[in-house]
Parts: C-alpha cells; structure tokens; sequence
C-alpha cells in the first residue's frame, strides 16, 4: 500500500503546474507518428529520469490546436501546417517552427483473403470516391468494397486526400465518398481490415503487420508496382510517401530544444527506423 502511495504521490508531483513549467514535455498530435512519439519518449525519460514527456495522439489537426492554444509543447504532424493554422497561431501569438524528424510511407491495405494485390494511384482514386465500388471491377471477388479512412483531423486523411484523391492538384475538389467510414486511429483501420475481407484502407506504414495486405502501388499502368519498404521510401520509388514534422512555438529552448535535440540524433534516428519509419538521417 505504501508503495502504491509513493507512486501515486510521484505521478501526481509530474502532472503538476510546477512540474510541467519547470521539467516535462507534453507533446500531442499526429496518430501515424504516437507509436513512434512514445519511443522516442520512454528512451528520453531512461536517459533523464527527472524529467517527464508526455505523448498524446489525437490526430495532426489536433496537435497544431493544441500547440496554438498553448495546452501542448510540440505538435506531431504528418503533414505541413495549413497557413489558415499560420495565421490563426499568429494572432494568438505562437509561431509555428518547423522540424522534419523522418519520412513515412503511407500502406494501402486490404484483407489478405482478398486476391488484389496491386492497383494504380489512379484506381485508388476511384476506390476512394466509389466511383469504383465492387472488387469484380478490378478483378476481384462480387463484394462490395468498404472504405474505410482516417478522421478529417488527420494528417494521413489530408495527405491522402491531396496527393490522391486530388492528384497534386490545387484545383481539384474531390473527396472521399459519403460511404467511408471515418475512423479514430490507424489502428481502428487495421484491426477492421483484419476482420472484414472486403475492407481497404490506408495507414503509416509502420502499422503493417500479417492481418493485413499492403498492396504494391504504381503511378500509372505502365509504371513498376512498388510495395510500401524503407529502402523503396528511401529512394522515392514508392508513389505514396512524405515527410513527418514536429512543430514548437519558435525555435526551440530549454528542455523542448533537449527533447528535439535527442530526436534528431543518431540514437533518436535510430529509433525511427526501429518503429519501421524512414530517419531523415
């Protein structure tokens, strides 16, 4: 009971106002990048036992919410800030600073009982606006095909959703069908594609495991089918890849430059690459 007591009284003296102004870390943000986040974080703390990091997920909307209401050190992102969210920091005072710490490839999954096993950017496109809606359209089996898709908040739900849904292009307004299940987490998108044959949807690629398939992707017909690897990120040959970003308010101090600095070193890099993400490094 004593001890039960030791450790309640310490967790509680780590969540204090003192506590938090003077030797913690609260960093929140990006789904795609909590596992990885959280690594990095319980190293860190190995390292430097009296002061805490604490990693929340939520999605990058929220993180850069967060970060601009005060309520979070560091925002995990896995897109770019919006110059709606610049301006919007602006006028509360927080200016966004910028920090690339790896690069990821976004997985399109599908139940491994389903026999497709490739498809184009462009049939992707079409899945995602159930233009196409019925796997015999592709060669697969007479089921009707269930999207499923990260919250609006997400970064990997806007990333996909540029790069394409839209192609790259600033023009375009296409969306995800009404029929897409938006769902909270990446891991909610792999666990429902491990239980439903008929299922696709997309991810971090260091959520990948044996419940799902993660098709190779092409650019076009005529190009090479990649599949979503670390060396293929690592040349650019994989069609659907980006950068991650940590995002502060200015450039970094005191123990948030500390934490950032571990990030980025040789061991933070190394961390990176052991969660199945890309190091920048």
């Amino acid at each position: 009971m004593f001890k039960k007591a030791c450790i309640a009284v310490l967790f509680a003296s780590l969540l204090s106002p003192a506590f938090a102004g003077r030797d913690s870390v609260q960093v929140k943000g990006s789904d795609t990048m909590v596992n990885l986040g959280q690594a990095w974080a319980e190293k860190y703390m190995e390292e430097n036992p009296t002061e805490l990091v604490a990693v929340t997920g939520g999605g990058s909307g929220t993180g850069i919410s967060s970060l601009i209401s005060s309520t979070c050190d560091i925002a995990m992102c896995s897109r770019r800030v919006k110059e709606k969210e610049v301006s919007l920091a602006k006028n509360r005072g927080v200016t966004s600073f910028e920090i690339e710490v790896a690069l990821d490839g976004l997985a399109v999954v599908v139940n491994p009982k389903n026999p497709i096993d490739k498809l184009t950017l462009d049939e992707l496109a079409q899945i995602f606006t159930a233009r196409i809606s019925n796997w015999k359209e592709l060669g697969g089996q007479d089921k009707k095909i269930v999207l499923l898709s990260r919250e609006v908040n997400s970064g990997t739900h806007v990333y996909f959703k540029e790069h394409v849904l839209r192609k790259n292009n600033p023009d375009s307004t296409e969306e995800f069908a009404p029929s897409a299940l938006m769902l909270p987490s990446s891991q909610a998108i792999a666990d429902e594609v491990a239980a439903n044959p008929a299922a696709i949807g997309y991810y971090g690629m260091g959520y990948i495991s044996p419940k799902q398939k993660a098709v190779h992707v092409a650019k076009d017909k005529n190009a090479q089918y990649i599949s979503p690897t670390i060396e293929n990120v690592v040349k650019g040959s994989y069609p659907i890849s980006r950068p991650l970003f940590l995002y502060t308010n200015g450039i970094p101090q005191g123990l948030v430059k500390k934490f950032v600095d571990f990030v980025l070193s040789r061991e933070g890099q190394d961390i990176v690459l052991a969660t199945d993400f890309v190091p920048i490094k």
